[in-house]
């Protein structure tokens, strides 16, 4: 890469140069339970995106378009970070220009995972706290433009990132590297701006989540009517507190990956698998059980799909 910057390409490749390792029988099995465990949560999650649109009203209700768009966005999530995770780990090149589009979908859905978060949250808290106002608020075409916010918001540093590459040597993209996102940083600058974007947008969304939960929480005890579903809206904001938190240890995943990879191959390799597992994996296989299991209204339906479609089967559906 001719216009690389060679203290920054040295601190981003150390785990490749030592990546190279033998696959033992426990490595393999343990990468097959997290690949495993990706694509059984992706069924779910598209069996539960089936359930959403089996019914015309939760296409045309908020709080279900934005746990819709949570389940198939998690579900690209897993699929590309499991195809990275494997290439990675079979020591695998790729061309930088088809890393660059999985890298692409894999950041972009990552950093729409909190900011979806901060809407369902939002929606909420309206919901609760100004039930009148919900209906001219909380609108199914609003609803859809804020969710293609957040995705501009998500793509658009990358974007940068991408242009200036192409700018500075567009023949960069015919060389074969290990993909990760790190591998598309060429200055300095592209390094503090990720950093700092990452942690602005998860402060930002902290204190959405945060605000919303203790609003929602006030409520709950003050109101005398719908006491039920204030208290469920709160819990469900407590469990997004909790999925974010999850998201925010990538930061700090990182940092130890790095420093697990100077000091050993095998101590590198399982930080990585347990960053992969707990990191990445498990605050998507949240997402159905927080917004669908516990929903009354898409339990009944969603257990039917699950059973292939046999027993009884529930005609109409009442959100609340």
């Amino acid at each position: 890469m001719s216009v690389s910057n060679d203290s920054i390409v040295e601190v981003w490749l150390i785990p490749q140069q030592i990546f190279q390792i033998v696959l033992s029988e426990g490595l393999v099995s343990k990468v097959c339970f997290a690949i495993l465990m990706s694509l059984f949560f992706i069924y779910l999650n598209a069996i539960m995106v089936y359930t959403l649109w089996s019914k015309p009203v939760f296409k045309e209700t908020p709080r279900y378009i934005l746990f819709n768009h949570m389940l198939f966005n998690d579900s690209i999530q897993l699929f590309v970070t499991s195809l990275l995770y494997i290439l990675g780990l079979a020591y695998l090149k790729l061309v930088m220009a088809a890393c660059a589009f999985l890298v692409f979908v894999s950041s972009t859905t990552f950093r729409n995972a909190p900011l979806n978060l901060a809407l369902m949250s939002l929606e909420r808290y309206v919901a609760i706290n100004f039930p009148l106002r919900h209906a001219k608020i909380a609108t199914q075409k609003k609803t859809y433009i804020a969710i293609g916010i957040i995705w501009c918001m998500s793509m658009i540093q990358f974007i940068i990132d991408l242009l200036y590459i192409l700018l500075t040597d567009p023949k960069v993209f015919s060389l074969q590297i290990f993909c990760t996102r790190e591998r598309l940083f060429i200055k300095q600058w592209q390094v503090d701006a990720f950093q700092g974007v990452n942690m602005f947008y998860f402060v930002s969304v902290s204190v959405i989540i945060l605000f919303t939960y203790i609003r929602i929480l006030i409520t709950a005890r003050s109101i005398a009517s719908n006491k039920d579903s204030a208290a469920k809206a709160h819990k469900t904001v407590l469990l997004h507190i909790i999925q974010l938190g999850l998201c925010l240890t990538s930061f700090l995943f990182s940092i130890i990956e790095r420093a697990a990879a100077t000091s050993s191959t095998s101590l590198y390799v399982d930080v990585r698998y347990l960053s992969y597992l707990f990191v990445l994996i498990l605050p998507r296989c949240l997402s159905p059980l927080i917004y669908g299991l516990r929903d009354d209204s898409i339990r009944p339906l969603f257990i039917y799909y699950f059973r292939c479609a046999t027993g009884k089967r529930r005609s109409t559906v009442n959100v609340h």
